[in-house]
């Protein structure tokens, strides 16, 4: 029998609270482990302080998305390789197989030309950890759309040693999340559990509250061999309280836990 794929609590799902608190919840609901969102908070930067989390609580740091959004575009360093190579070493420090990369903005011209052959050089330098390049949108302004990624949102037409399929970003650029995993393939390493209405925004809804497969996708993960993990990443930002965002993070996992233990073939 293969064994379920772990889930995650992303810290970004506990935003705006900080990072400590996503150990505590993903602890209190049962989560399988934690996946790190650096960004401004400094526990989120910080080796030590993460791994004191993870001992207290019990809870492991089994994925670390890398500091690619606008918002954090100076964490660590205005270099985003440099960005890159310490997102690697804080994985590598505490044991999590998967950093997470989103592909670069138009404006990053030179991290664009080198894209690819700079994280298969990272690679070799952390054999450990892989780098999943995970699915963007389009954005859609005041009727108008473009595309603010290099040389596109879609990490599949390039193609990558490893992706990370985000089922909110594929309702975003209105793309089939089973059409995407079947064009990662093998290289499917890390799912960000989200759902979303396809009205091309990206909304990070509990799964089950949209139009996208997330059951499916999730009951397909075994007939694909994925060895990964599944993060939930979830917008609880509205959420009145503690208690209401807790109850949405309960739902997401239980999702999460009912349909992976639900094998289906892949199409």
């Amino acid at each position: 029998m293969t064994a379920r794929a772990p889930v995650l609590l992303s810290s970004s799902s506990v935003f705006p609270e900080p990072t400590a608190a996503t150990f505590e919840m993903a602890a209190t609901l049962g989560y399988d482990g934690v996946e790190v969102m650096v960004w401004t908070d400094p526990v989120s930067q910080d080796a030590g302080a993460l791994r004191g989390l993870a001992e207290h609580y019990g809870v492991p740091v089994l994925s670390v998305h890398a500091p690619c959004l606008l918002v954090t575009q100076r964490v660590w360093s205005p270099d985003p390789w440099e960005r890159l190579r310490r997102s690697a070493v804080l994985a590598e420090t505490l044991g999590a197989p998967t950093v997470v990369v989103h592909p670069p903005f138009t404006w990053q011209r030179d991290y664009a030309r080198s894209f690819a052959t700079g994280l298969g050089r990272l690679a070799g330098h952390h054999p450990d950890v892989r780098f999943a390049v995970e699915n963007m949108y389009p954005v859609r302004m005041a009727g108008r759309q473009f595309v603010p990624y290099v040389p596109g949102w879609n990490p599949t037409d390039t193609g990558y040693d490893a992706y990370t399929l985000d089922l909110s970003h594929c309702a975003a650029s209105r793309s089939d999340a089973l059409e995407m995993a079947d064009a990662m393939g093998a290289q499917l390493a890390h799912v960000h559990l989200g759902d979303g209405t396809g009205e091309g925004r990206d909304e990070h809804l509990v799964p089950g509250r949209g139009t996208q497969p997330c059951a499916e996708l999730l009951a397909s993960l075994a007939a694909r061999g994925f060895t990964g993990a599944v993060a939930v990443e979830v917008a609880t930002r509205g959420a009145k309280s503690r208690a209401v965002r807790e109850a949405d993070l309960r739902a997401s996992l239980e999702f999460a836990r009912e349909h992976l233990a639900a094998p289906a073939p892949v199409r």
